[in-house]
């Protein structure tokens, strides 16, 4: 006879809660090993101590984050990025979807995100290992936008002018965020994130508007 688990399992009605279950003990995870990076610095911190104080085992940890540098990374906010991009209005072109996308998922972050947010920004500004990780989640991410975009606009996914699309509204969002990291790096400001993203917004606004000097 099935148990309950089975049930739920095949008739899919404990989804919600295993991906619940993930979801926070991905965040515990990534909160503890953000207060072992602020007290005993991010190089001192090895994945078997992250690992002990979020009580899971590090193979646990493995399953999460690739690696220690992924840790920093804040790649939920991209994949939230990616699904209210692809639930824009259709008549949106892409790069307009793209920005309410952005707005839509900074909009909906609580104080306590856009804290972590702002960690994560800031060490991958001042930890060359985390800066060289971010660097390469760079092809992943062009690879997810222009797969939404293609979506989108019904073009096939290895399309050129899809992919050059998803390269351009990336590069935008590099440039108007490598000021805040080179900054952090040198140790002269605080990274503000409000005008962080009112800055990207700025960029893909100037690239829709075909990039006119």
């Amino acid at each position: 006879m099935s148990s309950v688990t089975d049930v739920m399992t095949m008739t899919g009605a404990g989804v919600g809660l295993r991906e619940r279950k993930k979801a926070k003990t991905r965040a515990l995870i990534r909160a503890e090993a953000f207060r072992l990076f602020r007290t005993q610095g991010f190089h001192a911190t090895t994945v078997e101590q992250i690992s002990a104080a979020a009580e899971v085992s590090p193979a646990t940890f493995f399953r999460y984050f690739p690696t220690k540098e992924d840790v920093v990374l804040h790649e939920d906010f991209n994949l939230t990025v990616m699904e209210k991009l692809e639930a824009q209005p259709g008549h949106l072109t892409p790069v307009a979807a793209y920005r309410a996308a952005v707005a839509a998922t900074f909009a909906a972050t609580t104080p306590v995100e856009q804290v972590a947010f702002t960690e994560s920004a800031e060490f991958a500004g001042t930890i060359p290992e985390v800066r060289s990780r971010a660097v390469d989640r760079l092809a992943r991410t062009i690879d997810d936008l222009s797969n939404v975009i293609a979506h989108r606009v019904g073009r096939p996914e290895d399309d050129a002018a899809v992919r050059n699309l998803a390269g351009a509204i990336t590069g935008v969002v590099i440039a108007a965020t490598l000021p805040w990291h080179a900054a952090a790096h040198d140790g002269a400001v605080r990274l503000d994130l409000p005008v962080m993203f009112e800055r990207i917004d700025a960029g893909l606004a100037h690239l829709e508007a075909g990039l006119p000097l």
